[in-house]
């Protein structure tokens, strides 16, 4: 049996919503109440849906949706007219859908029924979460998965990966530690992920998020979520990596060595660099000829992808807040890539090009400003690191913001 409660001031809605809903089960109860009474029956009785017609004052709508949606699995917003901020607003109260009051019958049914349905799959959600919190496979405190069940569901999650995967791990590092809270880092990292991703807890205040469908770019976005919501309550760092092939443990190791540089380098994330991905060794190659021009450009390719293309978007990420009336852009085409700061006084742009075989050159130029500060640098392809490229890129700054002081 389900509850469903009409909410509105309007007799001759409630007179129109029988028939819309005449196809319903027999044991499922239709009751109504006005606005008044409302929130004291939604209170002292379940309710598994409840349907709120607007109200002629919006805000009072917006404000009863906000009180029951904590005491109600799913709000359907009814509307007279179609405004498409106030069903925004409705939304972020917490509404799961709305439909309008001059909507065909079958319409209303259908969308109630969605919700219905959509309760049930929440009951049996919660039921298997309470199996699984009793087992202790998830932890009552945080609902992530127990130190003594992590490798064994993030091996069962990482053989259902179809697509792309990243993963990432979390600690305190040894300043943050002395201010660590671990319910406030797991609420950050809630508020951060999807639903279908993972987060589990492991030994030694870290903490383990799987992430499916979602490349490197993705992970640091989530990483750069989580730090926003901390906001520097505390310090931590972060390991990267992408996830490849099936075994938890190989996914593991790489995020662990990332983290480690990380943790000694004082870095506050650091995306692991598989040496055999890059085809590093291969550069030491003496003979050069114009039969290797493609296995270059697909070195180069791949360096772009995960070393030049995060580091970029970390640190301007991690400078956008920090340099003040500047604007930040950087961006990568087929030609070249780019790393910009826009200032009313100055603006200064740090340009990588591929000219072709085993090195790069990174244009480095102030404008209105001479040399040694417009300059030009040759790089070997096997030398680009995230280390290396974070100095040029932090000098860089360094330089730009010299000009403007």
């Amino acid at each position: 049996m389900n509850d469903i409660l009409l909410i509105t001031d309007d007799t001759s809605t409630i007179e129109a919503f029988d028939d819309k809903l005449m196809l319903l089960r027999e044991s499922d109860r239709v009751s109504y109440c006005d606005y008044e009474d409302a929130p004291d029956i939604i209170f002292e009785n379940r309710c598994d849906l409840a349907i709120v017609h607007e109200n002629t004052d919006r805000a009072k709508t917006l404000g009863l949706i906000k009180y029951i949606q904590e005491h109600c699995q799913n709000i359907i917003l009814l509307i007279n007219n179609y405004d498409r901020d106030f069903v925004l607003s409705a939304y972020d109260e917490g509404i799961d859908d709305y439909c309008s009051t001059k909507s065909d019958p079958s319409e209303m049914l259908i969308r109630v029924i969605n919700c219905i349905k959509k309760t049930n799959l929440k009951n049996e959600i919660t039921r298997y979460k309470n199996y699984l919190q009793e087992y202790g496979v998830l932890s009552e405190t945080n609902g992530f998965v127990s130190p003594k069940f992590t490798n064994e569901i993030c091996q069962v999650e990482l053989k259902n990966f179809a697509g792309t995967g990243a993963f990432i791990m979390i600690a305190p590092d040894e300043e943050g530690k002395a201010s660590f809270s671990a319910e406030k880092l797991c609420e950050a990292i809630k508020k951060s992920v999807r639903t279908g991703d993972i987060a589990a807890c492991a030994t030694g205040s870290k903490y383990y998020i799987l992430l499916s469908e979602t490349g490197l770019n993705g992970a640091v976005s989530v990483y750069e979520k989580i730090k926003a919501y901390l906001n520097g309550q505390f310090t931590i760092k972060a390991g990267i990596c992408e996830i490849k092939g099936s075994k938890f443990k190989d996914t593991e190791k790489r995020a662990q060595c990332a983290l480690t540089e990380a943790l000694i380098n004082n870095q506050e994330m650091v995306i692991y660099a598989d040496k055999n991905d890059t085809l590093d060794e291969w550069l030491d190659t003496p003979k050069i000829t114009e039969k290797n021009y493609k296995l270059f450009r697909q070195i180069f390719n791949k360096k772009l992808e995960k070393v030049i293309a995060p580091v970029f978007f970390r640190l301007q990420k991690s400078y956008e807040e920090k340099l003040f009336n500047t604007k930040i852009e950087q961006y990568t085409d087929d030609n070249q890539s780019v790393f910009c700061l826009k200032n009313p006084k100055q603006e200064s742009r740090l340009k990588i090009v591929y000219p072709g075989f085993a090195k790069i050159i990174i244009y480095i130029t102030h404008a209105g400003l001479e040399s040694p500060e417009n300059r030009e640098i040759s790089m070997p392809l096997n030398k680009i690191s995230q280390k290396e490229l974070i100095k040029i890129v932090e000098d860089f700054i360094k330089e730009f913001k010299s000009t403007i002081d």
